[in-house]
């Protein structure tokens, strides 16, 4: 087994692409051990010292370092998604690729009247961003629209990334007002 490692824009977190569908549908996101237990991949990974965030899309895994150097963090992290595979264990122990925790904050708010500018938000933030933002190891979902400001959800190495700020205000603010009149803001939840 081979698996390919990317940089990201954010420096504290490590693309893995083990070759092989991670998940089906969707994304998880695990930001403490505690969260890991769900999944045996994640709680290999959080057993090795420094990690303090993983994260599966649908062919790749972000780690993120808490503290540490890639050179001596990345052979461990290599050895348990290899192991991991190699076992045959199912990647989330309860077969759901959403908690309740996440369930609850993926919850929608928007005005029954903005429907249609939803709607319209929405298709753009899939065909448009979350290709480009997978690319770069993480996602971003739609939470909300209210008063002209579109909130959304930032995950993997989105969260905490240093040029997240830029990537929201210039990337796609710019993107959904050219094709929304009705945004005047996108803002993180």
């Amino acid at each position: 087994m081979f698996i390919q490692t990317e940089a990201t824009p954010n420096p504290a977190t490590l693309k893995f692409i083990p070759g092989r569908i991670v998940l089906d549908a969707g994304t998880v996101e695990f930001s403490s051990r505690e969260a890991a237990a769900r999944s045996p991949l994640a709680e290999r990974l959080f057993e090795v010292p420094g990690v303090s965030g993983v994260f599966y899309g649908s062919d790749f895994i972000t780690v993120t370092k808490a503290s540490g150097e890639w050179q001596q963090l990345k052979p461990a992290i290599l050895g348990a998604i290899m192991e991991h595979y190699m076992s045959g264990a199912p990647l989330l122990a309860d077969g759901s690729a959403t908690s309740d925790d996440e369930r609850e904050e993926n919850e929608e708010f928007y005005d029954d009247a903005d429907a249609e500018t939803v709607d319209m938000i929405k298709d753009l933030i899939e065909t448009r961003v979350r290709p480009a933002v997978a690319n770069d190891g993480g996602d971003i979902t739609f939470r909300g629209f209210k008063d002209g400001i579109v909130y959304l959800n930032m995950k993997g190495a989105c969260s905490g990334c240093p040029s997240s700020t830029a990537t929201l205000k210039h990337g796609i603010q710019n993107l959904l007002r050219h094709f929304v009149p009705e945004v005047i803001e996108v803002r993180p939840v």
